[in-house]
């Protein structure tokens, strides 16, 4: 993408274009039409935040120089609610956040002052009404919420880049996480994968591979969980299974394997102070009859709850709506749950190399679907499988979680973060940090 960072002359320049005159030679240069003082902008622009595009339900225009796009389209997408219309003033008002502080502002039509925080703010142009949505100066979004924005003539885009955003961080702990321990203060919540449902549905902490590990010196396992909860970071008990030989589905069909399994991850809980338990039930609904494995995981779900502890979070990682596994009725579990973490990764074919990006146009379809099934965005976490990002993909995904203004997201794993560059870390901090 072009002219990042708007101290750089290259950007001031991008940024002029948009923002102050356009002169003809440029205008024709990029196939723009012109009648009287609205200049139509190109057929094929595309405007893209944090990689991703963003689709427009009215399009942008540029009068006179000033490039407009509509205000709520952006404004939601980066953070700002309560966007409300006043038909009796012509006046539209927002609130939101800018850098973790609360932001309220309105702007009306034919005015060239805006007002943020009681503070009037001078406008490069005065906001319009086009096709009933009022369209704001481009510019305003990074004067007034700190979006990065950049132009593309040659492609005609427009790139914005959303502001740091503090969200719910939770990253797991488990399978050569030892060496990145350190990390789990980025986070909210760290789940520790140290159980699993075994391959006769047998709940077990001592797996080949999800177990719990043997103590290094004064470290324990005790004291690594103590230590999260002593700092405020959430520790949770992952309990992982997959139903490849359909021990899943056995455990759960049967009253004898489900209550010894409760019983197994509330006795872990006590023995180990976890302040919360993460099942993360995986293959469900591929061969087997995707009805008959939502009502089993429900049913489940709601008998371990009851059972735990008061005060236990529960959370569960759910495969995406749009991936081959339909065994999870996503709005049931979500009203059982305190949150769920969505898989929206494993769309590349198998075998595709490391660190080759998950689709963005899958996740960002995974999202919406699993709003549209009944999920809470306060409740979802955006799953993100370190093994497939670099550090220039993973504010795409980030950014996705900031654009549906999702609970945060989760990073599977520690051992990731600096196995394949150390410029993870930053990006990642770069673009959100922890609540």
């Amino acid at each position: 993408m072009n002219q990042w960072g708007i101290k750089s002359a290259a950007a001031v320049l991008a940024l002029a274009l948009l923002t102050s005159g356009i002169q003809e030679s440029q205008a024709d240069a990029a196939a723009v039409v012109t009648t009287a003082s609205t200049t139509a902008v190109p057929a094929k622009t595309t405007i893209l935040l944090d990689d991703v595009e963003l689709p427009f339900d009215s399009p942008p225009i540029i009068v006179k120089g000033v490039t407009f796009v509509p205000f709520r389209t952006i404004g939601e997408a980066l953070g700002l609610q309560k966007v409300v219309w006043s038909e009796q003033t012509q006046t539209v008002t927002a609130e939101g956040t800018k850098q973790g502080k609360a932001i309220t502002l309105s702007m009306k039509i034919g005015s060239s002052m805006a007002v943020v925080n009681g503070d009037n703010v001078k406008l490069p142009a005065a906001p319009m009404m086009r096709n009933n949505r009022v369209l704001i100066p481009l510019s305003f979004f990074s004067t007034q919420f700190g979006a990065q924005v950049g132009w593309s003539q040659s492609t005609n885009t427009v790139s914005i880049k959303s502001p740091q955003k503090a969200m719910h961080l939770r990253t797991f702990y488990a399978l050569s996480s030892y060496a990145e321990r350190d990390l789990v203060d980025n986070a909210n919540s760290v789940a520790f994968g140290w159980s699993r449902i075994d391959r006769n549905g047998n709940f077990t902490l001592e797996g080949s591979e999800y177990r719990v590990p043997q103590p290094n010196g004064e470290v324990t396992p005790q004291s690594l969980v103590g230590d999260a909860a002593a700092k405020s970071i959430k520790p949770y008990l992952m309990v992982y299974s997959l139903d490849g030989q359909n021990e899943l589905t056995n455990m759960m069909s049967s009253d004898t394997l489900r209550a010894n399994s409760i019983s197994g991850i509330t006795k872990a809980i006590g023995d180990y102070g976890f302040g919360g338990v993460v099942l993360d039930f995986e293959g469900l609904g591929f061969q087997l009859d995707k009805i008959e494995q939502q009502k089993l995981l429900n049913a489940y779900v709601k008998q371990l709850k009851e059972a735990l502890p008061e005060g236990i979070a529960l959370s569960l990682v759910v495969h995406a709506p749009n991936s081959a596994y339909k065994g999870y009725d996503y709005k049931t579990l979500a009203s059982l749950a305190d949150d769920l973490i969505l898989m929206a990764y494993k769309y590349n074919p198998s075998g595709t190399a490391p660190q080759v990006p998950e689709p963005n146009n899958k996740v960002n379809e995974a999202i919406q679907q699993a709003i549209n099934a009944g999920v809470p965005k306060s409740k979802l976490l955006l799953g993100i499988d370190l093994r497939a990002e670099t550090p220039e993909s993973i504010d795409d995904k980030l950014g996705l979680a900031k654009r549906y203004q999702l609970k945060g997201a989760a990073l599977w794993r520690l051992g990731l973060y600096r196995q394949y560059s150390q410029d993870m870390i930053s990006a990642i901090n770069k673009s959100v940090i922890k609540q």
